[in-house]
């Protein structure tokens, strides 16, 4: 069956595999541009993040609803979250890098400073547009990483509280993140 625009999206959640080539043929360039924008300073990265985005399209595409918004905006959001996902694991190796292994005499800290702002940056502009409830929350369970029932017994919510805020705050940002996206276009 020959792939196109009116069905790729269709033969993806039937598991085509030329599906994901015809992903690649036609949507590789919004993808490139998100990571590299995100990434730029972390090219061994970007394209371990690349492959992930697309892995993530292929076994999440059933969340896609064409209904909602434009396959390009939904795989926009996918490779922007990806990216962050990509600082995130970076800093996290920073920490726990062994001494001996590196060849710096002085430590550079100045990159993972800027990564650190950088991603603190993205994330308060993503939660500025919550209530300060809801941004402490994201803030306790994504950033902090805490888990639900430590949240819980801090703040005194129960834990369907602390799902259901979590999952309005989601909607929001993603609703916010639409709008943007089509703004950008005009």
């Amino acid at each position: 069956m020959r792939i196109t625009e009116e069905n790729f999206i269709i033969q993806m959640k039937m598991r085509n595999e030329k599906s994901i080539d015809y992903v690649l043929d036609n949507y590789d360039w919004i993808i490139k541009a998100i990571v590299k924008k995100h990434l730029y300073n972390l090219e061994n990265f970007q394209d371990e993040c690349i492959n992930d985005v697309l892995l993530a399209v292929w076994y999440n595409i059933e969340s896609f609803d064409e209904d909602r918004g434009q396959f390009k905006n939904w795989l926009a959001g996918v490779t922007k979250f990806k990216c962050l996902d990509y600082k995130r694991k970076y800093l996290k190796e920073l920490l726990y890098e062994n001494i001996d292994d590196l060849n710096i005499s002085v430590e550079d800290t100045a990159n993972k400073e800027i990564m650190k702002n950088e991603l603190n940056d993205e994330v308060e502009d993503l939660l500025n547009n919550l209530k300060d409830d809801d941004k402490s929350l994201f803030m306790k369970l994504y950033v902090e990483e805490k888990n639900i029932d430590d949240i819980s017994s801090e703040t005194g919510l129960k834990r369907e509280v602390i799902y259901n805020r979590i999952s309005r705050g989601k909607n929001k940002i993603r609703s916010l993140f639409r709008l943007n996206e089509s703004r950008c276009k005009l």
